[in-house]
């Protein structure tokens, strides 16, 4: 089992950045795939972006493509999410989660497929 912890969350005006973190710890974090949801006041929890095992395959839902960069340090255990260019429709509690993979390169946009799930922090962007 794994525990995943988010931090990095907060209130930012429309155009500014935030790097959310993600810290892993009890298993290798190395055997996990990665990814960001999100999930808006009275709307369902939405992919954001994943990572592959190794870090070397990234995907991103359309919304957040060339303003949001995932990337994991594998040595720290944590995965990050750079996101420039915030919007308010931005505005979620944003969850990392955990996939055990067997494929390094392989990316996991399921929301079904995360077997573990941090407990979210809150970015609020004002307009």
């Amino acid at each position: 089992q794994v525990q995943l912890v988010e931090s990095g969350g907060g209130l930012v005006q429309d155009g500014y950045s935030l790097r959310l973190s993600c810290a892993a710890s009890g298993r290798t974090f190395s055997n996990y795939a990665m990814g960001w949801f999100r999930q808006a006041p009275g709307k369902e929890r939405k992919f954001v972006a994943a990572i592959s095992r190794n870090g070397g395959n990234t995907y991103y839902t359309d919304s957040v493509k060339g303003r949001f960069t995932i990337s994991r340090d594998n040595a720290k255990n944590t995965v990050y999410l750079q996101m420039n260019s915030l919007k308010p429709e931005d505005t979620a509690i944003y969850y990392c989660a955990a996939d055990p993979q067997v494929y390094a390169t392989a990316v996991v946009t399921l929301h079904k497929e995360y077997d573990y799930w941090g407990q979210g922090t809150q970015v609020t962007v004002s307009s």
